[in-house]
């Protein structure tokens, strides 16, 4: 296994991830279109999800840096920091990213971007206090890792449209309940359709929990294990884990749209129905046992 084996698959998974999401957000514009009677609906769905994929493609990294609050750093102040993300950068071969630094002293990082030549690597405050170098560099070579196998543009991508659809579906769904439907289309067939376009509006938004949780766990665990096998030293990362899940804080941005980013939940030891994270316990394990 070396830091690269994943990078094809993951590309793939990528834009099946992204075309499932066109398909998901067209389908459910034609169950409307057909429910009202109104070809337009259909339109608007298709350019709007196309829009949607282009700007997660383009924007996403800067859509992700300004909801998690993070600030370009600089080298001089942040010497430390800068300098390990230089070093691991050329270890692991990749482009240098840019480094940002969020103001919180819940502990965190994660990166951003849609390929190795426009990524981005952000920590917060309180992580750079309570960690070591050497588990700062367990942290980054984590991060190093997500951009190495690619997993960067899938977690940002997923960011804006679950995001997005959540948003569509919530109004639709307003549409329906408020509106209701054709008057033209009351026989069985268009309320067969209305109850269709229902339950699509209505598990739209625990498809894209259920798919931003499955897409992080998977990668979470190969970047742990990318991440050893880059600084040679898994107690590093195990070590920063153990102090990052002991301090438990909530992070003061902390969004179900951008979670699944980071290196341990934002949300800390707050109980959330769907986590995006596998427990921290077992990465540890898997790191200390070399799993």
């Amino acid at each position: 296994m070396t830091l690269y084996t994943h990078q094809s698959q993951n590309v793939r998974k990528t834009w099946f991830l992204i075309t499932g999401f066109l398909v998901l957000v067209i389908g459910i514009g034609y169950v409307l279109s057909y429910v009202y009677q109104a070809p337009e609906i259909l339109f608007i769905a298709v350019v709007i999800s196309f829009i949607q994929v282009g700007v997660s493609y383009w924007r996403s990294d800067k859509i992700a840096l300004k909801a998690t609050g993070a600030k370009e750093a600089s080298r001089e102040e942040y010497f430390d920091l800068y300098t390990s993300v230089e070093n691991l950068a050329i270890t692991a071969g990749l482009p240098m990213p840019r480094v940002y630094v969020i103001h919180d002293i819940a502990p965190n990082a994660f990166a951003t971007g849609r390929d190795p030549e426009h990524s981005a690597i952000a920590v917060s405050t309180g992580l750079l206090k309570i960690l070591e170098k050497n588990e700062l560099e367990g942290v980054i070579a984590h991060e190093m890792s997500h951009i190495g196998n690619r997993d960067i543009l899938v977690m940002t991508v997923v960011v804006v449209l679950v995001g997005f659809l959540a948003l569509v579906s919530d109004i639709l769904l307003r549409s329906m309940i408020f509106g209701g439907g054709s008057r033209d289309n009351n026989g069985k067939g268009g309320g067969a359709m209305m109850i269709v376009g229902i339950v699509l509006v209505v598990l739209s938004p625990l498809v894209g929990a259920l798919i931003q949780m499955a897409v992080s766990r998977k990668r979470e665990y190969l970047a742990d294990a990318s991440g050893a096998l880059l600084t040679r030293y898994p107690e590093g990362l195990a070590s920063a884990l153990e102090k990052i899940s002991k301090h438990g804080g909530k992070m003061k941005k902390a969004s179900n749209a951008t979670a699944h980013l980071f290196i341990s939940n934002p949300f800390g030891k707050a109980k959330k129905l769907f986590s995006t994270h596998p427990p921290v316990g077992e990465r540890i394990k898997r790191l200390r046992e070399g799993v």
